[in-house]
């Protein structure tokens, strides 16, 4: 983690569907803490550690923007996105015992006009498939984007300041994560 906070990776697979009649927040909150509690529970989690999750979501006109299975649903995706600005929702769920606390963060992207020889060619890139709202900033998505207002790590997925203050609250402190580092 580019934070430098030493981790254990408890990968959980739980329904991602949105619910019908599901808000994109509640929605992000609702699979952050599912993640968490699911990790939680995990039976091979062997230390009594706080248990972190998130949750990232594309939303355009208030449509939470799922992963592509397809070229067709990335051309769709994408073709919303294009010319536009979307929001990118996170929230993060932190969970030790019985003691739960969650955080939401929402950055603006703005896309600039893509045709659909440049959405076919980033399909076919790999990319976009396992990617909410179809695309990657960090990749070569970052050709797409005009302008980013708010958490750019946000965009990526985890968004690093708002994580780092939610840890604080269980005892996990920014200052112990810079211990060692030198200049």
């Amino acid at each position: 983690m580019q934070i430098g906070l030493p981790h254990l990776l408890l990968p959980q697979h739980i329904d991602e569907s949105v619910l019908t009649g599901e808000a994109a927040l509640p929605y992000v909150q609702r699979l952050a803490r599912q993640k968490a509690e699911a990790g939680w529970r995990d039976s091979s989690r062997l230390l009594a550690l706080p248990v972190l999750a998130a949750d990232t979501t594309v939303v355009c006109d208030g449509k939470v923007l799922g992963k592509p299975a397809t070229l067709m649903e990335a051309r769709a995706m994408l073709g919303l996105l294009s010319a536009r600005t979307h929001q990118v929702l996170t929230a993060i769920a932190v969970l030790h015992g019985e003691q739960l606390q969650q955080s939401v963060v929402s950055t603006e992207v703005s896309f600039r006009q893509l045709t659909v020889d440049e959405i076919d060619a980033y399909w076919a890139s790999g990319e976009p498939q396992d990617k909410s709202g179809g695309y990657g900033i960090q990749g070569k998505a970052a050709l797409f984007v005009d302008r980013v207002s708010g958490s750019y790590s946000n965009v990526v997925g985890l968004p690093l300041f708002e994580t780092a203050s939610l840890l604080e609250r269980f005892g996990i402190s920014g200052i112990s994560l810079l211990k060692g580092c030198s200049a």
